[in-house]
């Protein structure tokens, strides 16, 4: 829970630094525009938070770029070496030794280690009406909630293909970079405007949670096969762990 702290601390101070600067960006919108027109999709962004105002630019400062792409990188990091880490470090026959079930061991260390990516979300979400009132101000609770668990949902299957591959595996830094290479591949296609539709980080732009904050409830056809994408690697995991010899 302590790398949890830390991603709610980078989280939280991101959040802070960006809410200071909103009534410049508000007052230099035509700048950024002119400065962002060379990349279409750079412009496409920069055009979605001018339509949405203040929601557009805290779900893009917020959601977007802090919780999607350092969410994505810290829910890599922490599921990892949830399993893989055991055996590379070789403590894997102490672990399983434990006088508990192998589904408590790692329904424990899948949980923990969700918990640590997604309560930050919520917990710096939540800053956010507060913050705002800084600069005059307001976001809806609700409507953050509902765009935390979007993000969550998403950040949720990342764990978990990392997770199982943790479960399968006993190199936790192999998997690390793989994972992150392929992460920074997807939001590089993100921003090539022929081949954008191509990254999972469509799921989680700014258009998607600007939607939930104007309709005022979540996509199900994202978040429930989301949460199950998710169930279903947590039990593929399960089964690999519990075949598994230290």
């Amino acid at each position: 829970m302590v790398y949890g702290l830390g991603f709610l601390l980078v989280l939280e101070m991101m959040l802070a630094a960006a809410i200071y600067w909103w009534p410049s960006f508000a007052e230099n919108i035509g700048k950024y525009k002119v400065i962002a027109s060379p990349i279409p999709m750079l412009k496409q962004l920069v055009d979605q938070v001018d339509r949405g105002g203040v929601a557009g630019y805290v779900v893009g400062q917020h959601f977007f770029k802090g919780c999607a792409t350092l969410g994505t990188a810290a829910a890599i990091l922490f599921a990892s070496g949830a399993v893989a880490g055991e055996a590379h470090r070789g403590t894997m026959e102490l672990w399983l030794a434990r006088p508990v079930s192998r589904l408590r061991l790692l329904t424990e260390r899948y949980v923990l280690g969700l918990l640590a990516v997604i309560v930050p979300v919520f917990a710096s979400s939540y800053t956010i009406p507060a913050l705002l009132t800084r600069v005059d101000q307001t976001m809806q609770w609700s409507d953050l909630t509902r765009c935390s668990i979007h993000m969550a949902a998403f950040l949720g299957v990342v764990y978990s293909i990392a997770f199982l591959w943790s479960s399968l595996g006993s190199e936790p830094l192999r998997i690390s970079f793989v994972m992150l290479f392929a992460s920074i591949l997807t939001f590089a296609i993100y921003m090539v405007e022929t081949i954008t539709n191509y990254s999972l980080y469509r799921i989680v732009d700014i258009e998607v949670f600007m939607e939930i904050v104007m309709r005022n409830r979540l996509d199900w056809r994202f978040v429930g096969p989301m949460l199950a994408i998710s169930a279903v690697l947590y039990l593929l995991s399960l089964r690999a762990f519990q075949r598994r010899v230290p």
